[in-house]
């Protein structure tokens, strides 16, 4: 578990300081992931995506923040299953970022 925490710095820190990405972008490929690839919202509610979903928590309502969600998508939680191997790290980043921002607005 610590070695997935220090990739996650370690991918963190070069995103952001190194090689920093538009935010844009990546929002749009988290929104991509949430509705279509990892079918989020099948089950989650978020606004900004038009989905009410009635079998995991309302986003809107614990504003994730951009950890929490990778921890969640990548471990799973709950009923949620892990999507670990299922999507990229890079997948799992943007997912979170686009629930982390579009939550908390």
């Amino acid at each position: 578990m610590k070695s997935i925490k220090f990739f996650y710095l370690i991918i963190f820190i070069y995103q952001t300081i190194i090689f920093p990405a538009k935010s844009d972008d990546i929002f749009d490929k988290g929104k991509n992931i949430f509705l279509n690839v990892g079918a989020c919202s099948g089950c989650h509610t978020l606004a900004d995506a038009g989905y009410e979903g009635q079998i995991g928590p309302n986003l809107n309502e614990i504003r994730p923040d951009k950890n929490r969600v990778i921890i969640a998508v990548t471990n799973g939680i709950g009923v949620m299953p892990s999507y670990e191997g299922l999507l990229t790290i890079e997948e799992i980043e943007s997912v979170a970022h686009y629930v982390s921002v579009s939550s908390n607005k």
